[in-house]
């Protein structure tokens, strides 16, 4: 099977509202390294002009788009909202999926995998660890209607979304309670996480290819 050339949407809230539930120091600043390690991964697994990073994050958004990724403001009307908006700047029926930006523990291996699982399917979705979450969202050929929030995996696979719960636990590992932080730091988190753990600020440099 030839290999769909994906448009990925990566909704970024950053600092300061974004990981409300996460009770630790520096919050802000982890929120902010986790969706620069899912945006990093994400660059390295797909040329970065398929990626629609959607943010108003003053870090957020100037690392995404110097990298070359398509940064979206976020018009503030939550997940659902920026997804919406990113996903007006897409070819209706194209290879479109959603992932979402609090997965620090998320190498361009995985994604690849997982997009590779998704295309066998018009309409597929990766479960969190849990179970009951969603990760990862994908169409083709049809109009993308996402359901994130609790609870999603039920509702995705009821619309009729393909369920994978494939054995990828750094995609599938996002990030809301402390409990998910030390799943993540167990296998291992990327650079941003660890630099803003150690009580650094998470930039640096922009991903090398």
């Amino acid at each position: 099977m030839t290999a769909l050339e994906w448009t990925l949407i990566v909704p970024a809230r950053g600092a300061p509202h974004g990981k409300s539930r996460l009770a630790v120091p520096r919050r802000e600043h982890l929120a902010r390294a986790f969706a620069l390690d899912t945006i990093e991964a994400a660059l390295g697994a797909l040329p970065a002009s398929a990626l629609l990073v959607v943010t108003n994050d003053d870090l957020l958004g100037p690392y995404a788009a110097a990298a070359g990724a398509r940064v979206v403001p976020d018009p503030g009307a939550g997940l659902h909202g920026a997804i919406r908006a990113a996903g007006r700047l897409t070819v209706p029926g194209s290879a479109l999926g959603v992932l979402l930006g609090d997965l620090p523990a998320l190498r361009p291996e995985d994604l690849r995998a997982a997009l590779r699982a998704c295309q066998v399917h018009p309409r597929a979705f990766v479960p969190d660890r849990a179970g009951t979450g969603t990760v990862l969202l994908t169409v083709h050929g049809s109009v993308l209607e996402s359901s994130f929030g609790p609870g999603s995996a039920a509702r995705h696979q009821a619309a009729g979304f393909e369920r994978l719960p494939l054995p990828l636990p750094r995609l599938r590992t996002d990030v809301d309670v402390r409990d998910d932080l030390e799943a993540v730091l167990a296998l291992g988190c990327g650079r941003h996480t660890a630099a803003a753990l150690a009580g650094a600020v998470p930039m640096g440099p922009g991903p090398e290819h």
